[in-house]
């Protein structure tokens, strides 16, 4: 005999409620690992080379960050970003994935002492997950979306489940060397099995679009503290000024020239924080012809002088990824 529709929908609803209390189970358990694990608030490196947790006790202030390629799951709390205009925000129910290092301010929104923010972030490999397209024969499917280069999607108790064994995995360090790679490669195939597979295809395979914007990245990364002429870097990944500029804000959320000023003062910032040279010579470190136009910028960007800024800083605690 044939299940009708309402045994049909029984059926569904019934899963779904499974699905969430698994997924709401292994949130708790991932907490309580991160909770033991990170023990002060900030940024904690592992032995795992691509996995990096994190804890924040309060809210944070919208802060300007370049936000690292990876995905970023949260076990407790909720965070923001906001990139070219668009706010993500990402919480237990949801993981933000990015493909391209971004210019975005972010922000811790929910956190408590008896509650804190408590987040992983791991690095995928677009190898890996090309790799895996070709050895499982999967299609590639090409979804409409914005083309940014981040995109936030539900966490799946599967992908769930596989974070979890990988930082139990951090209290046998011996088993590192030979586990970590496998739940690692198990990791990608999760992601890819997920909702927004057609998008980490695009990662793997690197459409058209996104590599000649990853290339200028590169280029303007590698090269930040050198005028930029927008028509010579567009000849370098052959594309039109015009393409170039049109594709590089769609993906990134800023033109080329935002996107190296952001980057000279960000690494500005970061000299200054380590001390031992004056704001008017970082300025000219880092590209600036001007200290005083160095000076504005760095305030319009970050709030205060860089000097006033570098202090406040050193005072606050770490800086958010």
């Amino acid at each position: 005999m044939t299940a009708g529709p309402r045994a049909g929908a029984a059926g569904t609803a019934g899963s779904a409620a499974q699905d969430a209390t698994r997924v709401a189970a292994l949130c708790a358990e991932l907490a309580v690992l991160l909770e033991r694990r990170t023990g002060a608030d900030g940024g904690h490196e592992t032995a795992i080379p691509e996995l990096t947790l994190w804890r924040f006790s309060n809210p944070t202030e919208p802060a300007p960050v370049l936000q690292q390629p990876a995905v970023y799951v949260v076990a407790q709390g909720r965070k923001q970003v906001t990139v070219g205009g668009e706010t993500y925000v990402y919480d237990p129910s949801q993981y933000l994935a990015v493909s391209l290092e971004l210019p975005a301010v972010g922000n811790v929104v929910e956190a408590r002492p008896e509650a804190p923010y408590l987040c992983l972030t791991l690095r995928v490999d677009p190898r890996e997950l090309a790799a895996l397209l070709v050895e499982t024969q999967r299609p590639v499917p090409r979804g409409d979306h914005d083309g940014r280069a981040l995109f936030v999607s539900a966490v799946g108790a599967p992908l769930l489940d596989g974070l979890v064994r990988l930082v139990r995995l951090l209290d046998a360090p011996e088993d590192i060397p030979v586990l970590a790679p496998l739940l690692r490669r198990e990791l990608h195939y999760r992601l890819l099995q997920g909702e927004q597979q057609g998008r980490l295809a695009e990662m793997a395979i690197g459409d058209g679009r996104l590599r000649r914007v990853a290339g200028a990245i590169a280029w303007i990364r590698a090269h930040y503290a050198e005028p930029l002429r927008v028509e010579a870097l567009a000849r370098r990944v052959n594309m039109s000024p015009s393409a170039l500029h049109a594709q590089f804000s769609a993906v990134a959320g800023v033109s080329p020239i935002q996107y190296q000023k952001q980057l000279r003062l960000q690494e500005a910032r970061s000299r200054l924080l380590s001390g031992g040279t004056t704001a008017e010579a970082i300025a000219y470190e880092v590209g600036y012809a001007s200290p005083s136009q160095f000076s504005r910028e760095y305030a319009r960007l970050f709030g205060e002088p860089p000097r006033r800024d570098a202090d406040r800083m050193r005072e606050l605690t770490p800086v958010l990824p």
